[in-house]
């Protein structure tokens, strides 16, 4: 009989971007010399536009020049996906797993991060999807309320998803979101009917419907993860 599978929660509170993608870097890597079990980030991202290695900026609306007006910030990254917007009132996960160890390809792994949102969104009364004909992430009828951006380097995975809980939508309206032109954004605020918890509430059950889609039966909580990511990012 298989063992319980572990998988360490850190819970992060709101990071800045380069210093998010520099820790997913080294615990990627540890990952894949087996220094660690499986981790999963869970955190937001102050205003921060990124751009997957296709290099898509074009999809940037506005000049560079006018982001720090806005309050905005621009990374180019190498997951997969077009420009997307990170910001506060997201949940934000960002899985470092081995994809050899879970017995899932590229595409499974990305349709169970499409099944975890469709499940949160499912409690709340939303009835969300995934894209048709290419079009990735989550939806809400032609209204898009979670992105993913993914990469996988030696069968490790890093950055993950951004699910919409109550974010400013207006930062949307500088991009053509996911490279998707004439689609709108939504958020689980917009679309419930019910009144939602309070967002550590919110994360704490997009991260329980990530670990029962991917079968993690032991969960590690770092609830001092700020502790470790001061250490793993000096």
């Amino acid at each position: 009989m298989r063992g319980l599978r572990s998988l360490e929660v850190w819970k992060l509170g709101v990071v800045n971007y380069l210093d998010a993608l520099k820790l997913q870097e080294k615990l990627a890597l540890d990952r894949k010399l087996h220094r660690r079990c499986d981790t999963l980030l869970s955190l937001q991202h102050p205003p921060t536009y990124t751009v997957g290695k296709r290099q898509t900026v074009h999809n940037l609306l506005i000049p560079q020049s006018e982001l720090e007006k806005i309050g905005a910030e621009l990374h180019y990254t190498q997951r997969g996906g077009d420009i997307t917007f990170h910001g506060p009132h997201q949940a934000i996960l960002y899985p470092i797993i081995s994809l050899r160890d879970v017995g899932l390809g590229a595409r499974s792994f990305v349709e169970k991060i499409e099944s975890t949102m469709i499940e949160l969104a499912a409690m709340y009364g939303v009835k969300a999807c995934s894209g048709q004909c290419g079009e990735t992430g989550v939806w809400v009828g032609d209204k898009k309320i979670g992105a993913i951006g993914v990469r996988i380097s030696s069968g490790i995975t890093s950055h993950g998803m951004a699910f919409n809980i109550d974010p400013n939508l207006s930062y949307f309206r500088h991009i053509v979101p996911c490279g998707i032109p004439d689609k709108e954004v939504t958020s689980l605020r917009r679309e419930t009917n019910l009144v939602l918890p309070e967002e550590e509430i919110l994360q704490k059950q997009l991260i329980s419907c990530f670990a029962r889609i991917f079968g993690y039966s032991n969960l590690i909580w770092k609830e001092d993860a700020s502790v470790n990511f001061d250490k793993e990012t000096e």
